[in-house]
């Protein structure tokens, strides 16, 4: 009995999808596609030869867009219509009015969505029967699924099909497993035999193979969310460029080698690039994208390479030349000196600092990206040690907190190596923290940057904070009286850590002007608040132009470029040393401004139960009219950079606060002056 009521089931549902398939068998039978596909195996095996690699045809409930889950149905025919995804007795057949509002509210609104294809919630019969109380399968009900848009599975929750999803991306797998519809992006063969994706970023081209975005999977890595990133390392070795010319530059962790055809492509005979990596599949794909990019791609050699042979897009010539070496980081920092090395590797670069500072040349510039977030903002505290050798815990500033620990490592690395460095630039955001200085060369200038290095005393209860000074006692350190007033100990000793300024005026200022100069509009807006956070101002009127490049007095502080053109080089291409090194030492110290007020507040944390607090914007203007040094800052957007205690900050706060019944009490009370009157 129960086997013809199976047969039954099965004969009533071919009836029902044969009524269905109207537009060209797109809801051509589960069973059929088995079969069919069992039997093109089955002949694969007999045969002994490989099996068909055309592709499934992907599910009917898998579509980009409503209309083409409209199509499916034909909703302008007269008549009565069944749902293309349900069984006749789930829901019968009806007007075209009701169907599409059926398609929306049922279907398409509880979609899963993968790289563009919409997975839509199917009740065709596609999966074997609920069994019902009793037992009996065939009196059960069919249980509404998706259909997995990678591996054709199906599965009920949406929060499953979630999860599956994300154990395709982990292990690389985000191929769809059937043939792609019209009006999928097209990929191009590499000349490798891959199929790569074009992306353009700052004027550069570069391929991109399948599965960029998941590092297991994927040898040439790329990541579209570090594009400020690549924009601030470009401004600042377009200002070193300024300096001296030519600029020998090395990005020592290539993969696509975004970073160096940017760098070649715009900057051009100012720079000598020299891209590297490991992987012998990261090389490849770097001298295609130059190929791709019109550069030409030089040899290994350590011959002069100038701009010979270098010309313009017009006569087809190539427009820049870039070194190619497949050669460990440490080894090519060790072997041949740089004047400027981006380091960008995957997590940490404490393993590449040491080899960085043994070749870099005087006054060159070090740019270290770490990408190990986790560690830096006090998620893993021991890995934290064992990396950076600093003891942290959580606090308000705890992104400051990571910029100062990676200063600290290259200044130990620069130290080891009897080497000095300057902070120009320190950035820490939600992907990344970006650290770039100058390398002073001598054991007086490593000495005055070890001194740069101390403890932290910070207050778990308050937030208060203070760096301790050489050889003082823990003890009345900090000026709160936490530790008087409460039961245990609220301080702790963080560090050491570096103390010393994050930013040089000068030098961003600069690369304000490198970033008008090439387009990069989107890190303009960044920039300003670093020169602003750096002033400790909230004066945003910038000047751009081409004053800027020679003279500038803007807060007192004087802007020179270092070297003019005539000045870099003189006729035989040698650059100047002795006395001009000095001098130029000297000028660098006098773009260094006023070291600004270390670390910030945040306005939330401190904040008052009860209390409305002002504006931002009002609040900034509170402190500067209290007389105290006050900037926004690029940590935190609800942060405040100021020279005030914590003490200080918060009688401010509470001064310009309102009780928030303050307000309805006020209203009240004219509400009832009004009825007063009308009595």
């Amino acid at each position: 009995m129960a086997e013809l009521k199976e047969a039954e089931a099965t004969q009533l549902h071919q009836e029902d999808v044969d009524r269905k398939g109207c537009d060209g068998g797109n809801a051509s039978s589960t069973g059929d596609q088995v079969t069919k596909q069992e039997t093109e195996n089955d002949l694969a095996a007999d045969n002994d030869v490989k099996p068909s690699t055309t592709t499934i045809e992907r599910h009917i409930s898998i579509q980009t867009t409503l209309d083409g889950l409209e199509s499916l149905v034909d909703l302008n025919g007269a008549g009565r219509k069944a749902c293309p995804l349900c069984p006749e007795e789930k829901f019968k057949a009806c007007y075209s009015h009701k169907l599409r509002r059926h398609l929306q509210n049922l279907h398409w609104k509880v979609f899963v969505e993968f790289e563009g294809q919409k997975m839509c919630i199917c009740h065709l019969p596609c999966r074997n029967l609920k069994p019902s109380l009793s037992g009996d399968q065939a009196s059960g009900r069919h249980v509404a699924h998706y259909h997995c848009v990678v591996c054709s599975v199906t599965i009920a929750r949406k929060t499953d099909m979630v999860s599956h999803l994300k154990r395709h991306i982990n292990k690389g797998e985000t191929e769809a497993s059937y043939s792609g519809s019209s009006d999928t992006t097209c990929e191009e063969p590499a000349p490798s035999g891959q199929a790569f994706e074009i992306m353009k970023e700052l004027g550069t081209n570069v391929q991109l193979l399948p599965n960029y975005t998941t590092v297991q999977k994927s040898d040439t890595y790329f990541n579209r969310k570090m594009k400020s990133n690549r924009q601030l390392v470009f401004c600042s070795l377009a200002v070193l460029a300024e300096e001296r010319n030519p600029v020998e530059c090395l990005d020592a962790f290539g993969a696509t080698g975004i970073t160096g055809l940017q760098w070649a492509k715009h900057l051009r005979s100012s720079v000598r690039v020299t891209i590297t990596d490991i992987n012998e599949t990261c090389v490849k794909m770097i001298r295609e994208n130059c190929e791709l990019n019109n550069i030409r791609v030089d040899t290994g050699s350590r011959g002069p390479r100038g701009p010979e042979g270098v010309g313009s897009d017009a006569d087809g010539s190539p427009i820049a030349a870039v070194e190619v070496a497949k050669m460990d980081a440490n080894v090519i920092m060790h072997l041949r000196p740089f004047d400027y090395i981006h380091l960008d590797p995957f997590g940490t670069a404490v393993n590449y600092l040491d080899a960085a500072f043994r070749n870099v040349r005087n006054l060159g510039i070090v740019s270290v990206t770490s990408t190990d977030t986790s560690s830096l903002y006090s998620k893993y505290p021991n890995v934290t040690l064992r990396h950076y050798g600093c003891n942290i815990v959580r606090t308000e500033y705890y992104k400051e907190l990571a910029a100062r620990m990676v200063v600290t490592s290259v200044a130990r690395a620069a130290a080891r190596c009897n080497k000095g460095i300057e902070v120009l630039l320190a950035v820490a955001l939600e992907h990344f923290v970006l650290v770039v200085v100058r390398v002073l060369r001598g054991p007086t200038q490593a000495d005055e940057s070890v001194k740069k290095m101390r403890n932290l005393v910070h207050c778990q209860w308050c937030e208060e904070r203070v760096f301790l000074k050489h050889s003082n006692m823990v003890d009345d350190t900090l000026p709160c009286t936490c530790h008087g007033s409460l039961p245990g100990k609220t301080a702790v000793q963080l560090g050491p850590i570096w103390s010393g300024s994050l930013f040089n005026i000068g030098f961003l200022r600069r690369m304000l002007v490198a970033a008008v100069k090439h387009s990069m509009d989107d890190i303009q807006p960044l920039i300003k608040t670093l020169i602003c956070e750096s002033e400790c101002t909230t004066l945003k009127a910038l000047v751009h132009g081409p004053s800027v490049l020679t003279n500038q007095v803007e807060c007192g502080v004087v802007i020179k470029t270092l070297q003019s053109g005539e000045e870099s080089a003189d006729q035989s291409g040698k650059r100047k040393s002795g006395e001009d090194s000095g001098n130029i030492l000297k000028k660098l110290k006098s773009d260094a401004s006023l070291e600004h007020p270390p670390f910030y507040y945040s306005i939330h944390r401190h904040s008052i139960r009860g209390m409305n607090m002002p504006k931002l914007n009002k609040f900034l203007q509170y402190l500067t009219e209290a007389g105290f040094r006050v900037a926004r800052t690029h940590f935190d957007p609800t942060g405040v950079r100021t020279d005030a205690r914590l003490e200080q900050f918060k009688a401010v706060l509470t001064k310009y606060s309102v009780p928030t019944n303050t307000s309805a009490a006020t209203s009240t009370s004219q509400t009832s002056g009004r009825v007063e009157g009308v009595a």
